[in-house]
């Protein structure tokens, strides 16, 4: 099988997609809109009987052993304890993988892979991305039943989008890699005839990649690192959250079918799931032989990442938590902000790396209906809210359901938790009811209202549907304050509303001091939560939320090292 992958013009796959490629690294270099995969689940989209297909697959994976991993290299047991934050147990099981075994597997996959070249691994990883795509409904059940999120975010955020990173992360490798030439001859001028060197240039993988999953997120934040691995010829080893296996575990399938019927090992990727309270994300990070690690979750075990795992000579790339800000000054669309705002909040309960936390507001803000005082507009934000969520079944399908159970204790004593903060309770939270699911803890996002001085109350990340609204003498403290936080502390995003060129340019500067990406006066059907493909990078990698940016190409390529080979001529 080596034989044949290794012949780069000959692999059918390579004109397969050869138009997506190119489509879609056009667009990454332009930075234009593209998205290769329709983010509506409409059965007119994906055909008719795409949803009850989907449905039904999720439904006949559940409470058995998982198929499609029988090939790895496990140790006879058997784990998998995934609880649907809706209620019902997944009960699926899941091979634990013999990681020894696994790794020497995977190096052992590592020859062919890497001699096929990067536009056959472009390719060849072009079509696991098409066929987990076709697989969009089923992989939505799987995102909805482990993270919690409602079911049209778990198709978009969960497949679409999540595979559209997946094909950036494939182009930006593909582009990097081909910076290199494979071959060159090289003249140094000299009396007589000049110095001639024939130099040949190899692209090489760094080693095994590991992949730390998150509950909130287990295809969108992983997929990144999984396929800049892969793309740059390194096999990945994919760790799932022990709460979110089973869309990591079905990715992880179709990848392995993909690679043999494309001619490859498919132990270039494999599952290592665990139970609760195992230690195997940090086994993995400390064997030998992974060189390169990809983590998204919480800052202990990313710092533990960066010091301890970094300092054994692995390469680590993080994303972690984060003050995320809004910093209000005035605007001339009052409705439009609230709006955009009380969306922003309510958006998955808040459970996302991108939510907004910490809102900075002056004593008064000018709008198009007059001016506010800071106790004015924080009762407005808060009805905003109220009125968004105001149908139960309508604001469970944008609430979701609260992931864990620290999440669900900070929501359940609002009055309790502004007390011990030393704020004032804005916007209690309330339970919801969801209609399908009555297990479900459905939270309405709350708001506390505290000053300035009381940095205590907000520079700690308050994951989940609390948020608070920081009263300052002004927009320039609003502003100092911002930049502050988020260098110390980190932040994904950030956003402004003024309707002053000059706060605007401030809040420009603010953000570039803080290394963090801005989002200026948003009142329609873009919000500061989302983050476009090809367009828009996650994250920047200059403040402590994160030390890397999907997909830009520091995150692609040390991945990878040339090997030159010369000879005179």
């Amino acid at each position: 099988m080596a034989e044949t992958a290794t012949t780069s013009s000959a692999h059918p796959l390579l004109d397969t997609h050869r138009e997506t490629l190119e489509a879609a690294t056009r667009a990454w270099r332009e930075r234009s809109y593209f998205s290769r995969y329709p983010e509506s689940p409409s059965p007119r989209v994906y055909g008719e009987d795409a949803p009850e297909r989907g449905q039904l697959a999720h439904q006949e994976a559940l409470n058995k052993d998982f198929e499609g991993l029988a090939e790895q290299p496990t140790t006879g047991r058997s784990v998998g304890s995934e609880r649907s934050p809706y209620g019902p147990t997944l009960g699926v099981r899941y091979p634990e993988l013999d990681v020894d075994a696994a790794m020497e597997a995977a190096q052992q996959a590592v020859p062919a892979w890497r001699d096929a070249g990067a536009q056959v691994r472009a390719a060849v990883l072009t079509e696991v991305i098409e066929r987990i795509n076709a697989r969009s409904h089923e992989m939505a059940h799987a995102v909805m039943h482990t993270s919690g999120q409602p079911f049209v975010m778990s198709f978009q955020a969960g497949g679409p989008h999540a595979q559209d990173r997946a094909l950036e992360a494939v182009v930006v490798a593909l582009e990097e890699q081909e910076r290199v030439p494979a071959s060159v001859t090289w003249e140094k001028p000299a009396k007589g005839e000049p110095i001639r060197m024939q130099k040949d240039y190899r692209v090489v993988p760094r080693g095994v990649g590991l992949v730390i999953g998150c509950n909130t997120f287990p295809t969108w934040n992983a997929y990144p690192g999984i396929f800049a691995s892969l793309a740059t010829g390194n096999p990945v080893v994919v760790k799932p959250h022990p709460q979110a296996i089973l869309p990591l575990a079905l990715t992880v399938q179709i990848a392995r079918e993909v690679l043999a019927e494309a001619g490859f090992d498919p132990a270039l990727v494999q599952l290592a799931a665990e139970d609760d309270g195992g230690t195997l994300a940090k086994d993995l990070a400390l064997h030998p032989a992974v060189k390169i690690i990809d983590y998204t979750g919480g800052p202990g075990f990313g710092h533990w990442l960066e010091t301890e795992a970094a300092g054994a000579g692995k390469l680590v790339y993080t994303e972690k938590a984060g003050l995320n800000t809004v910093v209000v000054d005035s605007t001339d669309d009052l409705r439009g902000m609230l709006g955009n705002l009380a969306f922003s909040f309510s958006l998955y309960s808040g459970q996302m790396c991108t939510a907004p936390q910490n809102v900075y507001v002056p004593p008064t803000v000018r709008t198009d209906e007059g001016e506010l005082s800071a106790e004015e507009f924080a009762g407005r934000l808060g009805e905003a809210i109220s009125r968004f969520n105001g149908d139960d079944a309508k604001a469970v399908e944008i609430l979701g359901a609260t992931v864990n159970d620290e999440v669900r204790g900070r929501v359940t004593d609002i009055p309790a938790l502004a007390e011990q903060l030393g704020g004032d309770v804005v916007l209690d939270s309330r339970a919801v009811t969801h209609p399908s699911y009555p297990d479900a803890v459905v939270r309405t996002p709350a708001l506390i209202g505290v000053d300035a001085g009381n940095e205590a109350a907000y520079t700690n990340e308050c994951f989940g549907p609390v948020a608070f609204v920081v009263r300052t003498a002004d927009t320039g403290e609003s502003l100092g304050r911002f930049a502050q936080t988020v260098s110390e502390h980190g932040g994904m995003t950030a956003a402004v509303y003024s309707t002053d060129e000059q706060v605007l340019d401030d809040a420009r500067e603010a953000a570039a001091d803080a290394g963090v990406a801005l989002s200026e006066n948003l009142t329609g059907q873009v919000f500061v939560n989302q983050t476009a493909a090809f367009s828009d990078l996650h994250g920047t990698g200059a403040n402590p939320a994160a030390n890397a940016a999907y997909s830009d190409a520091a995150f692609v390529s040390n991945r990878f090292r040339v090997i030159t080979s010369r000879r005179h001529v």
